[in-house]
């Protein structure tokens, strides 16, 4: 292993959290869990990539216990006795294997549709009303809403605090319910989750201190963002640093330990005049450890992969990757697409064998291998 290669393998400590590398499995919907229960397959989907090197686990996307949270069929959820039993299993597995894992705490707002599992007659909720051909579609949310979902982010939080996670991350991120309060698009409220920048991050405020006080100072919370959505992938929440610091310091202060900051590109600079990736502006804004992502470890952005299409992604080199981590421009290395079709590809980088790690094609998605 070269010295380079050793920086993605060294241990990772964060108060009680403590990461046998620095490789992180990025949380990516599978869609396998029926009726939101994680099957065997799950926990062993899990658990082999813990047992070739994956430091932290960031889950898939699991609904919190809100009526309106989910958005897609055979999601697992965060809620419910026989759930819960099944993510304590993969906790278990994951734990045997010397890894570490966080459930992502997700509630997917107004992209939700009627008919959706497992309330079909409710809509999607937003931050403001959404009406077609005399219909409520989506509904704008209250303050009472935004009370109670808060609350069941602070109930998963708990529960998984309960079940032997090692922490949790709030998906913050994608044009998702936490980010349709970010974005000006999405939110027009008049009220004090309106307005300002400031205004329209007074959710994720809020979310992220009942989180913290539910589980105590010394549980991780991972706060995940992007500027781009699924809506638009030009968008962007902040132009410059400047602005970048301004939204990051309340989410901070509110409790967040780790950002996780989502992009479709990690090589790419987040703003002009500086080589800083959105995960390096973030750390030397914050102070805080980092987590980095997008498509590493193939030759190729993910999305040009996702859609109906037989291109393959073939393993990539990541010397640049790698630089930039001996650097210390961000902490931790988020993997998604390549850990999917291969659970050993940490282990294949630390022994040097890039030349096996395995391509990355839509068929990989219709299994949990």
């Amino acid at each position: 292993m070269t010295a380079a290669v050793n920086a993605l393998f060294q241990p990772f400590q964060l108060g009680s959290l403590q990461l046998p590398t620095r490789v992180v499995m990025a949380p990516m919907t599978r869609s396998f869990s029926p009726n939101g229960v994680p099957t065997a397959d799950v926990v062993e989907y899990y658990r082999r990539r813990a047992a070739s090197g994956v430091g932290l686990i960031i889950t898939e996307g699991t609904t919190v216990g809100h009526k309106a949270s989910n958005g897609y069929p055979q999601v697992p959820r965060f809620y419910g006795e026989a759930p819960l039993a099944g993510w304590k299993a993969v906790v278990e597995a994951v734990h045997a294997a010397g890894g570490k894992i966080v459930p992502q705490l997700w509630h997917v707002g107004n992209v939700r549709h009627k008919g959706t599992e497992p309330e079909p007659e409710v809509p999607g909720y937003g931050p403001m009303e959404k009406v077609k051909d005399g219909e409520v579609v989506v509904h704008g949310m209250t303050k009472q809403d935004i009370q109670d979902v808060i609350a069941a982010f602070a109930q998963a939080a708990k529960d998984a605090q309960a079940i032997g996670m090692d922490g949790v991350e709030i998906h913050g991120a994608h044009g998702y319910l936490v980010d349709q309060f970010f974005w000006e698009g999405s939110n027009q409220r008049t009220d004090e989750y309106g307005g300002s920048l400031a205004n329209r991050s007074r959710f994720a405020i809020e979310l992220i201190e009942a989180v913290r006080a539910a589980v105590g100072p010394d549980f991780p919370i991972i706060f995940r963002f992007s500027q781009w959505k699924q809506q638009d992938y030009s968008a962007r929440l902040v132009t410059t640093p400047e602005a970048l610091g301004e939204f990051l310091e309340p989410l901070s202060a509110a409790g967040v330990d780790i950002f996780h900051c989502s992009t479709r590109r990690f090589w790419e600079p987040e703003f002009e005049g500086s080589d800083l990736n959105l995960a390096g502006w973030t750390r030397q804004l914050t102070g805080k450890p980092t987590i980095t992502v997008g498509s590493v470890g193939l030759d190729g952005e993910f999305l040009q992969f996702m859609i109906k299409t037989d291109k393959v992604a073939q393993p990539a080199n990541i010397e640049g990757l790698l630089e930039r981590l001996n650097k210390q421009e961000f902490d931790l290395v988020a993997v998604g697409r390549a850990l999917i079709c291969d659970p050993d590809w940490a282990l294949k980088v630390k022994e040097g064998r890039m030349q096996d790690i395995l391509p990355f094609s839509r068929e990989a998605l219709k299994t949990l291998a």
